[in-house]
């Protein structure tokens, strides 16, 4: 299993591979979400300072606040993995 790294903003990079979902920070459970990780000691902030658009849910059970926007972060997702149609491709020239 490789490791998928990516920049969510000041410089902040995370593995992606951990995360389990990521959410709007403006709904009510999503706020208490992070208030509980607050108090636990499991809330990582990479926000440096900025508005909190997107909270992360790690596999471990931290919550990770950044400053990008859930669709920015999904879409820097999507560029770093390769699309179906390659993947498909390379699978039938590996059977050859």
């Amino acid at each position: 299993m490789s490791i998928e790294l990516v920049h969510i903003g000041f410089n902040n990079i995370l593995v992606m591979n951990r995360v389990v979902a990521i959410a709007s920070p403006n709904s009510a459970p999503t706020k208490r979400m992070i208030q509980e990780g607050r108090s636990k000691g499991t809330l990582i902030d990479m926000t440096n300072g900025r508005r909190t658009k997107a909270v992360l849910i790690a596999d471990s059970g931290h919550i990770i606040l950044a400053a990008l926007a859930p669709d920015t972060i999904a879409g820097r997702i999507m560029a770093g993995q390769p699309k179906a149609s390659q993947a498909e491709e390379s699978t039938d020239e590996d059977e050859d």
